[in-house]
């Protein structure tokens, strides 16, 4: 049964991924333009560092946004306690949007340090977008920010 759920799934894949892809690169690009948003960490994105190496490499960017907020944790857990359709969830690569916080839930267990050291500062959420209509993502988001 798990091998037909999966195999079926297989048939919508490209037309899925393409959907996370193009709204993940749209959510970014709005994500830009907001005041209370300090950084944007997407490759689809030319302001990114490593923008011109994946152009190169592959076709689309994918569908995971990351991003920090200039109020840090404060402005973080605002963000996250005022949405109300993106699941708070550290799961990836699911067809509805997840929001989590990094610093306190994949990254939780490291010293201050270290998180300090892998990039993750309290002000970083990240997003894996969904198949949703991007300005409902973006509205939704938009009650926090």
């Amino acid at each position: 049964f798990n091998a037909w759920v999966f195999l079926s799934g297989l048939e919508t894949l490209a037309i899925r991924m393409k959907a996370h892809c193009d709204n993940a690169l749209a959510l970014a690009q709005w994500l830009e333009a907001q005041p209370s948003v300090s950084k944007v960490y997407y490759p689809g994105l030319e302001s990114h560092p490593q923008h011109g190496l994946a152009k190169r490499q592959q076709s689309h960017f994918g569908g995971i946004v990351s991003f920090e907020l200039s109020g840090g944790k404060d402005a973080a857990w605002r963000l996250l306690d005022s949405t109300r359709l993106l699941s708070i969830t550290a799961n990836l690569g699911d067809v509805k949007t997840t929001i989590t916080h990094p610093a306190s839930t994949t990254h939780g267990r490291l010293s201050p340090e270290a998180r300090t050291a892998a990039g993750i500062n309290d002000g970083l959420i990240r997003i894996s977008v969904g198949l949703e209509n991007i300005q409902d993502i973006e509205g939704d988001l938009s009650l926090g920010l």
